[in-house]
């Protein structure tokens, strides 16, 4: 291997590694427990995995718990289910909808977006069509400060809550090791989407608050 290869292999790795770093220490302190966290208008509970059975996997179940603890408590009016819809076998926001429900929250305090594929799409998609311009943020909390970047850097006041309550029991070793890891590539990549801005599936907006004016 030359010398030029090493070097690129290298910074390779190190680049990903120390921005994941600098985010997670940019936004350590967005992040709060259910008692401490300001109240906004609208809390994003960001997708994960279904089972062809539609039910919720481990992680996906703790963040719609945690958004629907914020909403009882009075900290969001208006839950944004925000995941992947992109065959019709596979839906997760309307899953995450019915756990919601099934947990207490009335429908009409239920949107869902299903064209969250990715974080970067939820976010853009939140701010563009949901016209959401203060939020709280769910998931947890290896994923939170990657969000917490993307929505800040796309017009998005957010603030963050860590869905952690299966944790560490909950969560297979590896799938908690896997989504962990792959932080690191998806910080970078977020910082690259930022910068370049490539516009996700939109559509017609659809403000969750038509009657408020849009803030931002």
């Amino acid at each position: 291997m030359s010398k030029f290869v090493l070097a690129a292999v290298i910074i390779a790795a190190i680049v990903p590694l120390l921005l994941r770093l600098a985010v997670s220490m940019r936004f350590h302190g967005d992040m709060y427990t259910i008692d401490t966290i300001p109240p906004r208008p609208v809390a994003i509970v960001f997708g994960a995995r279904v089972y062809p059975s539609g039910a919720l996997s481990a992680m996906l179940y703790d963040r719609v718990a945690t958004g629907v603890a914020l909403y009882k408590a009075g900290k969001a009016r208006v839950l944004l289910m925000t995941g992947d819809n992109s065959t019709v076998e596979y839906d997760e926001p309307t899953a995450m909808k019915s756990v919601a429900v099934q947990m207490g929250v009335p429908k009409e305090a239920v949107v869902v977006d299903y064209a969250g594929r990715r974080t970067y799409d939820s976010c853009y998609r939140a701010r563009s069509i949901f016209q959401v311009s203060s939020a709280i943020l769910v998931s947890q909390a290896f994923h939170l400060d990657r969000a917490l970047m993307l929505c800040s850097g796309l017009g998005v006041s957010a603030v963050g809550i860590a869905a952690d309550y299966q944790r560490p029991t909950g969560y297979s070793w590896n799938s908690l090791a896997w989504s962990q890891l792959r932080e690191f590539p998806a910080v970078f990549i977020g910082a690259l989407d930022l910068l370049i801005r490539p516009t996700p599936i939109l559509g017609q907006p659809l403000p969750i608050f038509p009657d408020e004016p849009v803030q931002g």
